[in-house]
């Protein structure tokens, strides 16, 4: 499958009630670069200007712009803009450690059991990138509600991959999207019991359900190309951050991540755009920071994702 480009604008806009007198951002805005991504250009644009800013990478790999507004201000805008080339990365029968570079076999990949025990305490060799995902996190929860609602589709020696692919349908098939149900405050537990919630509840509630069966996941953050209806125009700033879920998978040289998209029942490729990971929505939010003044605010957030016909264009 060939590799898809992809330009994106993602603007943020606060305005404040009342003068901020200093505020300090963290932004995870600039796209990671994996083995199936390379952010080909990517600038961000701030205003007011920043009075001292940084560039570092995160205790997760992502690459994070700190930045300090040290004098009133009664507004603050972001504009990142990126240009990304995405190849397609879903597993292969190889990567599971089966013959052939065909697509995955599901029911090829090991045994969730196999999974959930290479990764318990006291299991040699350590897997530190995986372990770390395991555990409860500010969003996530590891609990019975959850390893009893997953129960159905983690069968005795059923296949991980299997296994995480049905626990992806029967969510999809659960909830309802419903942008109004949740905020991001909204405890995991109240989405499993009320069945609505938006990409990152999705996300969300597949973690708890995962690492409460003992196995390690990650929350990625994104973006999704969206389609207006037929004969209707793509509007600007008519796309979205989105959110989905990677479960690790032992194999050769050390294994893999495999991504799935719950709220959309399907496996990522080409037409997700990887921003950053993290345990949750807490650690890879792109926006967050600390102010004095402002009083009552909200962002204006507004994204834009344009195919292109070839990388660089």
């Amino acid at each position: 499958m060939p590799a898809a480009c992809y330009h994106v604008v993602h603007e943020t806009i606060y305005r404040y009630d009342s003068p901020v007198s200093l505020s300090r951002q963290l932004l995870h805005l600039t796209p990671r670069d994996c083995p199936w991504q390379r952010c080909l250009a990517h600038r961000i644009a701030v205003s007011p200007e920043a009075t001292t800013h940084r560039e570092r990478d995160d205790s997760f790999g992502n690459p994070v712009r700190e930045l300090s507004i040290e004098f009133p201000h009664d507004s603050l805008e972001v504009r990142a803009e990126s240009t990304i080339e995405v190849r397609s990365h879903l597993p292969t029968d190889a990567a599971l450690g089966a013959p052939g570079r065909s697509p995955a076999r599901l029911h090829a990949s090991p045994t969730w059991e196999s999974v959930r025990d290479a990764l318990d305490y006291g299991a040699r060799p350590v897997m530190v990138d995986a372990s770390r995902f395991q555990f409860e996190s500010p969003h996530v929860r590891v609990k019975g509600e959850f390893a009893s609602y997953a129960s159905k589709c983690f069968m005795p020696q059923r296949p991980i991959l299997e296994a995480v692919q049905a626990l992806m349908s029967c969510i999809y098939t659960d909830l309802e999207f419903d942008p109004e149900a949740t905020t991001v405050a909204t405890p995991v537990l109240q989405v499993l019991a009320d069945k609505r919630g938006v990409c990152q509840d999705f996300a969300h509630l597949m973690l708890s359900c995962l690492r409460s069966q003992g196995l390690a996941a990650r929350y990625v953050s994104g973006y999704l190309l969206t389609h207006p209806p037929a004969g209707q125009p793509r509007m600007v700033g008519a796309d979205a951050s989105h959110a989905w879920i990677s479960v690790y998978c032992p194999g050769p040289e050390g294994g893999r991540w495999v991504d799935f998209d719950p709220t959309n029942n399907l496996l990522p490729d080409t037409q997700h755009i990887t921003l950053a990971w993290g345990r949750d929505f807490s650690d890879v939010s792109p926006l967050r920071g600390v102010i004095l003044g402002g009083d009552a605010h909200q962002p204006d957030v507004a994204v834009t994702v344009t195919p292109l016909t070839k990388a660089g264009q």
